[in-house]
Formats: C-alpha cells, sequence, structure tokens
C-alpha cells in the first residue's frame, strides 16, 4: 500500500499558501513572515497557530481558508506525479492519501489527478494530526492492512515522526518544501520517478480486503 502526503508530495500549493498567508497578514495585521508558517507545514492550522504563538487562530483559520479557496488555480502537479501513482495502481498497490489539509479543499486536488484513492484521511476525521500517528494508522484501518504492509511518502519532518511512530516505512520526497529528521535517516526519492524503483517491493502489496473503501 502507498500511503501519500498532499501538499509538495504531489501538488505544488506553495503559490496557493503564500497568497492566503499574505491575506492572512493583511487581515489580521500580522508581521509573522510565510516562511515561519512554512516551517510547520504538515501539522494542524491550528497546531501551527499554536507554534507561531498565535491566537485566535480560528478566526485566521476561516481567513486563510477563503483566501486558499480563491487563490486555488495557482496549485500544479508535481511533473510525473500523475504517471507514477498510475503506474502503482496499474501493479495492484492501494493508493490512500494522509494530509493535514481539509478535505474540501484537498478533494478538487485530488480529482484533477485522475487517479483512484482507496482512502483520504484529513483533519475533518477523528484522532490527533500529525506528527502524531494517528492518520496514518486510521487509513491502515480503513484498508485493514498491516503498517508492514505500507509505505508513507512526505515531505517534512512530521511526515517521518508520523510514519515513524506508525511503525510504516518512510521516503522523503526530495522535491518537496522541507528536509526530513537525520535519525533515523530515511529513504530519499529526488523526484516522483524516484519513487518507481519499490514498484516490484511485494512486501508493501496490500490485498484487496472486503470493507475497505474501494
Amino acid at each position: 500500500m502507498l500511503l501519500l502526503d498532499l501538499d509538495g508530495v504531489l501538488v505544488d500549493t506553495r503559490p496557493v499558501m503564500e497568497s492566503a498567508w499574505r491575506s492572512v497578514q493583511e487581515a489580521h495585521g500580522l508581521d509573522v513572515p510565510f516562511e515561519a508558517y512554512e516551517r510547520h507545514l504538515g501539522r494542524p492550522f491550528g497546531d501551527i497557530m499554536e507554534q507561531l504563538g498565535l491566537a485566535d487562530a480560528e478566526l485566521i483559520h476561516r481567513t486563510y481558508a477563503e483566501a486558499s479557496t480563491a487563490a486555488s488555480h495557482l496549485a500544479r502537479q508535481f511533473e510525473g506525479v500523475a504517471e507514477v501513482l498510475h503506474a502503482f495502481a496499474a501493479a495492484g498497490w492501494l493508493l490512500g492519501i494522509v494530509t493535514s489539509k481539509p478535505l474540501n479543499r484537498a478533494a478538487p486536488l485530488l480529482a484533477q489527478l485522475g487517479v483512484p484513492f482507496a482512502t483520504v484521511r484529513t483533519p475533518n476525521g477523528v484522532g490527533r494530526g500529525k506528527p502524531a500517528p494517528d492518520p496514518i494508522l486510521l487509513a491502515l484501518i480503513d484498508l485493514g492492512a498491516d503498517p508492514a504492509a505500507a509505505m508513507y511518502v512526505g515531505d517534512m519532518a512530521v511526515d517521518q515522526e508520523a510514519a515513524h511512530r506508525a511503525g510504516v516505512a518512510f521516503v522523503h520526497a526530495g522535491w518537496g518544501y522541507g528536509r526530513p529528521s537525520d535519525a533515523p535517516t530515511p529513504e530519499v526519492a529526488a523526484s516522483p520517478e524516484g519513487l518507481l524503483r519499490f514498484l516490484e517491493s511485494a512486501d508493501l502489496r496490500a490485498p484487496f480486503l472486503e470493507g475497505s473503501l474501494l
């Protein structure tokens, strides 16, 4: 089973996030630079606000969400991503998404990929957000799969921590926005095509199980 993050892995949404954060700065009179926000990507929005020491997280999130929707046309798929996902699907792998982006903003981006995702886990569900293992474990429960049969691809240290705590193999997306933690040193794919070397890893294939979301 191949589980993937969304922002910085499948879709380049940095221009969207930068535009939305400018709207937040203007609407709420904040001087926190986008780079400070970007360092915490992968965490739930409320957690990022706490990390930045910002109050009124709900109001800020409302502004950010509205601005993100308005700027969604700026998002672009990373080159080669769709082809790679189709290759995994054709080889019998189940594909799933574990993202900190709310479902209403994630769904349109995923639909553009034209790839069948067996499960999509977002902050709209139960459990804690990354770096807690909850969303990855819930995705595994959705599909009736064991952690040993899954691989998670992310681009931030919180993705790596979540995968480690869930007992799932982790691959760092080197084309994304962040850097992995040094311990333990993860596998790194320099480009989406670099994921294809895992295609023949039979141990990571998950069979179709009754009760999955397929």
